[in-house]
């Protein structure tokens, strides 16, 4: 065999050629059959695979290869330059939408300073934590703790007293709502179980923490703003779900039809919930309040984490999140837990109540105010006397949802919101006509011995109107206010929403406020008195719901749960009614008065709330003559246009004048 210039051997042997064809390798075989050619081409191809790509192949990926490798030997350095182009763009962007309209641009910018406080607390925390703790070193001494807990004290009382004296002196019914406040913790206390263990500091605590939110929230001007705020944000947003259920529906059942109008935003809040649970926001916002409420009421971990759940996700969700702890928690923290979720609404429900017209800031605001005021009021009538697992300040850790990506999440909390959708549809109907029945019997029962008209709804207004006029309600209101609460209480939430959303709306539409001796509307005052009363999931019928979700979770548990489950119910009730009590006491009408002469100098020819007022106040200022002439009197007087006025407001409403 002729060699050739390479490799040779005998010719039973491979020859490896110099030449590369296609940049690949060559072998034959010489003297070998066409199988074992065939067999060898194979081999070969296994081999060059081994070898790594052709030649001409790797010279192409060169430049890639070097690209990657520069990569990872700076990819911290890569990512940081990248990330600061990212937050300069962002910067451009955000100084150009603010400085074109800065009120639209608003919703930006709150998110904006958001973020920014969180990473710089983050960062802060990070890297300053210890030495700022270290500063609070001098503080742990006894003896200023003690001085430092007494001082606080009598300026906290002497504060309150001054408060009272000076913003009641304008507005004496005020008054009213505190004596209430007194009134509910003095019926509490009178219910404790232990009395002597009562832990005086959570309750005043927590008490103090609800009305210095109020105060924000309702009193100062940038408070009530940025509550009011977000109340038009989110009812902007939960428009949004027209979108889907028109496409689903049509326009004109999501117009006319209560189940296709307001049931499906409970889907599309669900939907989001799930969403911002997989992203850990939820998760990071519980934490921080169940920080603030740990330290300043020295509850433990558990049962702080279960209240501040309650303010975003259901009575039976709220558990999960203290899944793994619930076997090992007292009694105590138990009757916490069940406390939090009668006191509170989920976030789920709230866009459905929103939906009906009822004011977003004081149903956002209720929800915050009950978490700090329930941990309170449960502490005062079930005392801690065992001793807990859980009394770390660290607390417990809150993971992540199971899902794997954003759009299982949203999936998921669409299909989980579906369960509660149904639930409140067959509530509604079972309920409503559960009244419907009990009306009708009672009217009958009434009618036996000639007492016409009673109802459910008036035996309410009568046993609760005493309780009602002490949460600051004028006397006036108290039956249709007792009746709403009565309504919460015995048959549900909804349906009590629903009824005060009827109220408003009649009081919106200008509608006269007595019509034969029955009042069809209250004022605002009450209103917004009555919207934190029905805040919660205090009714008869959510214990059946309660005792459900926790002995899934906990079956070892159930007599436990039965024992305080009845207490824990009247508990988160009388939380709700405080809260009313605390919006009473808070209230202050807002917004400039209707100028009335400059209205009803305007042609109006629809009823409007204003309409109703300024016509009221033009009749009240109209007599009649000798002639049957009507003469006007103060700012009515020597006006041109007031027997014009006066004859708009007769051709609207109904008045001893107008004859």
């Amino acid at each position: 065999m002729k060699k050739a210039s390479g490799v040779s051997e005998s010719t039973d042997t491979f020859t490896l050629e110099p030449s590369l064809e296609n940049a690949g390798l060559k072998l034959t075989e010489e003297g070998a059959s066409p199988e074992e050619t065939k067999r060898t081409e194979v081999e070969g191809h296994s081999l060059q695979d081994d070898l790594g790509p052709p030649h001409h192949l790797r010279r192409n990926l060169q430049p890639f290869v070097k690209a990657r490798s520069l990569w990872e030997r700076h990819a911290s350095l890569f990512k940081k330059i990248m990330l600061g182009l990212l937050c300069v763009a962002y910067a451009a962007y955000f100084l150009a939408a603010c400085i074109l309209d800065f009120q639209r641009a608003l919703a930006l910018f709150v998110i904006t300073c958001l973020v920014i406080f969180v990473l710089v607390s983050h960062y802060l925390k990070k890297f300053f934590g210890k030495k700022l703790i270290s500063y609070l070193e001098p503080f742990r001494n006894p003896r200023l703790r003690h001085w430092m807990k007494w001082g606080f004290s009598g300026l906290s009382v002497v504060g309150l007293i001054l408060w009272l004296a000076l913003d009641t002196a304008q507005r004496p019914e005020q008054l009213i709502s505190f004596a209430g406040i007194c009134m509910f913790i003095l019926i509490l206390f009178a219910c404790s179980k232990h009395h002597s263990a009562v832990s005086w500091r959570t309750v005043f605590w927590g008490l103090g923490l609800q009305f210095v939110f109020g105060i924000v929230v309702i009193r100062t001007d940038p408070g009530f703003s940025a509550f009011q705020w977000l109340g038009e944000q989110i009812q902007i947003f939960l428009n949004y779900t027209v979108a889907g259920s028109s496409f689903v529906f049509g326009e004109e059942l999501i117009q006319n039809v209560f189940a296709f109008q307001s049931l499906p935003i409970i889907l599309f809040f669900g939907c989001v919930m799930s969403i911002l649970y997989y992203l850990g926001l939820v998760q990071w916002v519980i934490q921080k309040i169940t920080w603030v409420l740990q330290v300043t009421m020295g509850t433990t971990a558990t049962e702080t984490l279960a209240v501040a759940g309650n303010i975003f996700v259901g009575m039976t969700d709220a558990p999960l999140l203290i899944r793994p702890y619930l076997a090992d928690m007292t009694l105590s923290e138990i009757h916490a837990v069940m406390t939090g979720g009668f006191a509170t609404i989920a976030g789920t429900v709230l866009g459905a109540f929103i939906s009906f017209g009822i004011d977003a800031s004081s149903l956002i605001s209720a929800s915050v105010m009950a978490a700090p005021c329930a941990l309170a009021l449960s502490k005062l009538v079930y005392p801690e006397v065992e001793e807990s697992k859980f009394k770390s300040k660290e607390g417990v850790k809150l993971l992540r949802g199971k899902e794997k990506n954003i759009l299982e999440a949203a999936s998921n909390g669409a299909t989980d919101a579906i369960a509660l959708v149904a639930n409140v549809a067959g509530n509604l109907i079972a309920f409503l006509a559960v009244l419907a029945f009990i009306n009708a019997t009672l009217s009958w029962l009434g009618e036996l011995v000639n007492i016409h008209g009673l109802t459910f709804q008036v035996i309410c207004s009568y046993v609760l109107r005493p309780m009602v006029f002490m949460m600051g309600v004028e006397w006036a209101d108290c039956p249709v206010v007792a009746e709403i609460v009565g309504i919460k209480f015995f048959i549900n939430e909804f349906v009590a929403y629903q009824q005060l959303s009827q109220y408003k709306n009649r009081r919106l539409s200008g509608v006269e406020e007595w019509i034969e001796g029955e009042k069809q509307w209250i004022s605002v005052r009450a209103e917004i008195i009555t919207t934190f009363a029905l805040c919660g999931f205090a009714n008869l019928s959510s214990i059946g719901i309660t005792l459900g979700g926790l002995t899934s979770i906990a079956p070892q548990r159930k007599s436990d749960f039965s024992k305080v489950v009845v207490r824990a119910l009247f508990t988160g009730a009388c939380v709700s009614l405080i809260s009313a009590c605390m919006a009473g006491i808070l209230y202050v009408p807002r917004g400039a008065e209707t100028d009335c002469v400059s209205f009803l100098n305007t042609s109006f020819v629809n009823r409007t709330y204003e309409t109703y007022v300024c016509c009221k106040e033009l009749f009240q200022s109209t007599s009649l003559n000798g002639t049957n002439l009507p003469s006007f009197s103060g700012p009515w007087e020597d006006k041109e246009f007031s027997a014009m006025a006066l004859t708009n407001c007769c051709d609207l409403y109904t008045n001893a004048v107008c004859a």
